[in-house]
């Protein structure tokens, strides 16, 4: 017979380990409450042996992010990004998913970049600015990594050089967009501190720009340099970026890659494409002594598609690096925001995309999304923390890069998708 004592030890046993089993399991489906992660946590306070969870899971983030790219050998592979440290509710980060395929060409010339809580500029009132990219490379992917490496370091460094406004200027200028939203009636978009925000992403891709035309695929500088001129003189890339903060979406766009904002079932361009038969675009070439010429398409002195990009150093000061930019206050109504090279816009219209976008993110899996191989890997929803399947925004670029090679698109395909009813 068990004396008192041993009968409550025993007792006390069996429900630490009833209390384990359930961290356990709802640890697995990620949708532990409050009450259960105290207790887990109180249990690894008093030293009690309790079963890590495996490695992959990211139970401190509020949302999981992942990416999808494609090796050389063109097969698609789903890499978890690196676990944000704990964030704040009231600052949550946006959930995307990101796709880039070399596609039917034969070089991969494209780049993306994503910087989730970039800074916190005195222009933002120390508010989180998340930054999102794509590069379409021409001549080489040399331009496009470089705008990988360099481009959001120097919107970074520009941003926070931006003196910060005075309370007393602060709210004169809430009541003066106030004003001008009543005057203006939805039909533009006022942003406190608009030209501030302009001047530092034109001077971030004036800097983007004067590297691209110093630095030689070698990664040497100027004179230091022993490559073929043509080597640095015949590379360049388009740049779309996207700078996210609770209240707008402000893109600049260099280039034909472009940024879609869906809006209520409806496409909302936030950048046009930068083509040489664009009326004001072969006005500006003309003007700089250049030429359109129709060969396979309007080209820039029968060269180049596009009549803005960074590089192109035998093009300037025709092809220009100022970007178009463009501010757009969010609204309850935007679903998701959209940016992708030309690869997809070649052979998807804005509003298809963004139809498809919407509703692979409202529905998650469906008979569409089922025919989409992701090399085996199980397309399940991705509520819980820490899951290892592919998000509904990644879900949406591989059904749009999907539809785009159905599509015979010939060139390198890049597609960020950003849900904005999640961010």
């Amino acid at each position: 017979m068990l004396s008192d004592g041993e009968k409550e030890f025993q007792d006390r046993c069996r429900e630490r380990r009833r209390q384990r089993i359930q961290v356990r399991r709802l640890a697995s489906t990620g949708s532990m409450p409050s009450r259960v992660r105290k207790e887990k946590l109180l249990s690894v306070a008093e030293g009690k042996r309790i079963r890590k969870a495996p490695e992959t899971s990211v139970m401190h983030t509020k949302t999981p992010y992942f990416s999808a790219c494609y090796g050389e050998g063109r097969g698609m592979t789903l890499r978890a990004l690196a676990a944000a440290p704990p964030l704040r509710s009231e600052d949550p980060e946006p959930v995307f998913g990101s796709m880039s395929v070399s596609g039917r060409a034969r070089d991969m010339e494209d780049a993306i970049t994503i910087q989730p809580s970039l800074c916190r500029p005195d222009i933002n009132r120390r508010q989180p600015v998340h930054f999102l990219a794509v590069y379409d490379g021409h001549g080489g992917s040399h331009v496009s990594t470089l705008c990988k490496e360099k481009m959001h370091v120097f919107i970074e460094e520009e941003l926070k050089r931006v003196r910060g406004t005075s309370k007393s200027e602060s709210a004169a200028c809430s009541i003066r967009s106030r004003q001008a939203r009543l005057k203006l009636k939805q039909s533009a978009t006022v942003v406190e501190g608009e030209e501030e925000w302009r001047g530092a992403m034109v001077r971030s891709f004036q800097r983007m720009d004067e590297v691209a035309l110093t630095t030689c695929a070698c990664g040497n500088l100027g004179k230091g340099c022993v490559c073929p001129s043509l080597e640095l003189a015949l590379t360049g890339s388009t740049a779309v970026v996207a700078v996210l903060t609770a209240h707008h979406i402000i893109v600049a766009n260099c280039g034909d890659s472009r940024a879609v904002l869906c809006r209520g079932g409806r496409a909302v361009p936030l950048s046009h494409d930068h083509k040489p038969d664009r009326p004001d675009e072969l006005q500006r070439i003309q003007a700089a002594g250049g030429r359109v010429i129709n060969l396979d398409g309007p080209r820039v002195e029968g060269i180049l598609a596009m009549s803005r990009a960074i590089g192109d150093r035998y093009l300037k000061p025709v092809v220009t690096a100022e970007p178009e930019i463009s501010f757009t206050e969010r609204d309850p109504e935007d679903e998701c925001l959209i940016i992708a090279s030309d690869g997809l816009w070649d052979v998807i219209s804005s509003e298809l995309a963004c139809e498809m976008a919407c509703e692979c993110l409202r529905e998650g899996q469906s008979k569409a999304l089922a025919a989409i191989d992701l090399n085996g890997i199980p397309q399940t929803e991705d509520e819980g923390f820490g899951s290892l399947y592919p998000t509904k925004g990644l879900m949406a670029t591989a059904l749009l890069t999907r539809l785009a090679l159905g599509r015979q698109s010939s060139d390198n395909i890049s597609v960020i998708v950003v849900d904005l009813k999640r961010s």
